[in-house]
């Protein structure tokens, strides 16, 4: 019985409470929303007519399904991302998904962390295990490569950080800082898809590139060490 009222203790603790909250609200939201309005908010057509319609409703409707694309890995978050930016532009848009991704980060986080493997395995499908053999700033560091570049799932990135225990301020500023480059390259392409710009089309290249060819030379040969960090079932 205590150590039920132990573990009871820890799930209900502040942060927790919080996350979950954050995570309840988004999914009201979307639900919402979800019944206003004749369009799947999950595409990019679908969200670009919601947001245009829900005028300045529409940036907490964007920002909760960012957040839930983070949690939930069948929302794809990039195109989204990408079709703010053609509805905002490059920095408003930019803005908008840092502060849905990093929500939808820290609730993953905190999922991993409190409730374990079994529901980060119902929710992905996956399970995530990170070695913390080598240092948490190692693992930090790692994080912020994950982030700055697409070489892991953003979600599974973070849950896997609090499977692993590893610390909320190594973990929040590592994925903070790395999205935030990531995100407004995601935003700029959308913005600059609208104007026709050459740029639209040479960011799509770099960015199927980096697709590519980063996990295809983590495969063979453990670029960043990640394989040795690393490993998803």
């Amino acid at each position: 019985m205590a150590k039920k009222k132990q573990r009871l203790k820890l799930l209900l603790n502040r942060q927790n409470l919080i996350a979950l909250a954050v995570l309840l609200l988004s999914l009201l939201v979307y639900a919402w929303v979800s019944t206003q309005i004749d369009a799947n908010l999950l595409t990019p057509e679908g969200l670009q007519q919601a947001v245009t319609n829900a005028g300045i409703w529409g940036i907490l409707v964007y920002i909760a399904v960012i957040a839930l694309a983070v949690v939930m890995s069948p929302i794809p978050g990039a195109p989204l991302t990408i079709a703010a930016g053609a509805v905002w532009g490059a920095i408003p848009a930019g803005i908008y998904s840092v502060i849905g991704g990093f929500s939808g980060s820290l609730i993953a986080y905190f999922i991993g962390r409190s409730l374990g493997r079994s529901a980060v395995k119902a929710l992905t499908g996956k399970i995530i295990y990170f070695s913390k053999e080598k240092g948490e700033w190692l693992l930090g560091g790692l994080i912020f490569v994950t982030r700055l570049l697409p070489v892991l799932s953003f979600d599974l990135i973070s849950y896997g950080a609090g499977l692993t225990g590893l610390s909320l301020p190594i973990y929040a500023s590592s994925t903070l800082l790395g999205m935030i480059p990531s995100t407004l390259l995601l935003t700029y392409l959308g913005e600059a898809f609208t104007l026709g710009a050459w740029p639209a089309v040479t960011l799509s290249l770099l960015f199927v590139a980096l697709l590519v060819l980063l996990p295809w030379g983590i495969r063979r040969y453990n670029w960043f060490g990640l394989r040795d960090i690393v490993r998803i079932e």
